[in-house]
């Protein structure tokens, strides 16, 4: 039976962690270091297994910017690799301590980062993600579960088979890293229920797969949710920069989570700044929808809806707002807004705090594109997602977002009275 399947997974994982927290840095390092030099040596069979999760993806009619986000090349394998050599390079943050006080009654206490345990990674579309997800766990000393989509179904297996054969020929136990290669959604309602061997489980998809993964799970879920990402171009912006900005948070990955998808404008600087920038969107093929005030400066545009406002597209098409201020600007942020990515485009300091102090997002830019929410760019070699809540940790999340803490006490022989 499938739910036997996933028990027996569970079960090797929990057994597996345990050994996963006392591996050395060496050998963890090692197994990612193999792991990179597998992947790429085996680049021509992950792209023919690739190769076959794009042909269903056209049969299917899926969109042009979720068949990118599935494809694999040599390039895009390359940088999979890469990303786990850069996790190799990273301190590794198991057995820090992190603070140490000492008591009146001599007792020294700590507090120690140590693995969560057992991580269950439920995503879709991005089989990068499989490499991404393994580098961090098994770095941070965790063993990892992984389901994939069905789309991306023989992309996964290929990677998963050359990372765990990889990682067990370096020293890692053997059922560290798991894939679930069944693509029977039951096999996602019986992972979610083994609260009895997983600590964590981590979704990254569409807004259905999260909402289905919170309402079901009976483990601890850190959302990865979608991102409504917006731009506000100030009236003391400085309009060449908020152009390349903005053009940039929309285009240069239009599919991502962390793109812009509405771009609010001062109505100081819309009669100056819109047709440029609407002209330069155009031309590169995005879709502009506008509110009556954008339409007015701009009447080729569409007309934007109020489902506009709340729409993730991921794709090329960009919804436009003239606001009164830069508090209009920051209601509309509340309103509708994903609590991924926001930036403000201005040349004023209290201002550009005041968007810094008031906008409720993990990530908050000051003339910079939101496309730097990625925990690659962070610094932090890789990301397991980018988590939109606030427990117990939010943004970008890297090696210390997958540890949990412990309290160390020495003492010499005291005892409560």
């Amino acid at each position: 039976m499938l739910k036997e399947k996933i028990k027996k997974i569970a079960q090797d994982a929990k057994r597996a962690s345990r050994e996963m927290a006392g591996t050395s840095i060496q050998e963890k390092n090692g197994a990612l270091l193999k792991m990179a030099e597998d992947l790429v040596s085996n680049s021509d069979g992950l792209i023919e297994a690739n190769s076959k999760d794009l042909e269903y993806a056209k049969q299917k009619g899926i969109s042009i910017a979720m068949q990118d986000r599935l494809m694999l090349n040599r390039d895009r394998i390359k940088k999979m690799a890469e990303s786990l050599l850069k996790v190799s390079q990273l301190n590794d943050p198991v057995g820090e301590i992190v603070k140490m006080w000492r008591r009146p009654n001599g007792l020294q206490i700590g507090k120690i980062r140590t693995p969560i345990g057992v991580i269950g990674i439920i995503y879709e579309s991005r089989p990068n993600v499989t490499v991404d997800a393994a580098s961090l766990c098994l770095k941070s000393g965790n063993a990892v579960i992984l389901r994939g989509g069905s789309e991306a179904i023989n992309s996964n297996i290929a990677i998963a088979g050359i990372l765990s054969k990889a990682a067990a020929e370096s020293g890692l136990p053997e059922k560290a890293l798991q894939l679930i290669d069944v693509t029977d959604r039951s096999a996602v309602q019986a992972l979610l229920k083994m609260d009895e061997y997983i600590d964590l489980i981590i979704p990254r998809g569409g807004h259905a797969l999260i909402r289905s993964v919170v309402e079901n799970s009976s483990i601890p879920v850190i959302k990865h949710d979608k991102g409504l990402c917006h731009v506000y171009i100030d009236s003391k912006a400085d309009l060449k920069l908020g152009e390349d900005v903005a053009f940039n948070s929309k285009t240069q990955r239009p599919s991502v989570c962390n793109a812009m998808e509405t771009l609010l404008v001062h109505k100081d600087v819309a009669g100056k700044f819109l047709p440029s920038m609407i002209g330069r969107f155009q031309k590169a093929g995005v879709v502009v929808r506008g509110c009556p005030k954008s339409k007015e400066i701009a009447n080729d545009i569409e007309r934007a809806s109020e489902e506009d406002w709340s729409s993730e597209y991921l794709d090329m098409v960009l919804s436009i707002k003239v606001v009164e201020s830069i508090n209009d600007a920051i209601d509309h942020i509340s309103c509708y807004g994903s609590m991924l990515a926001e930036s403000i485009i201005t040349t004023d300091y209290n201002r550009s705090w005041k968007f810094l102090r008031e906008v409720d997002a993990a990530s908050v830019f000051v003339n910079a594109s939101t496309r730097f929410t990625d925990g690659e760019e962070f610094g932090f070699g890789a990301e397991m997602g980018i988590s939109t809540q606030k427990l117990h940790c939010r943004g970008p999340m890297g090696l210390e977002e997958l540890t949990s803490m412990k309290y160390i006490i020495f003492g010499n022989g005291q005892i409560k009275k």
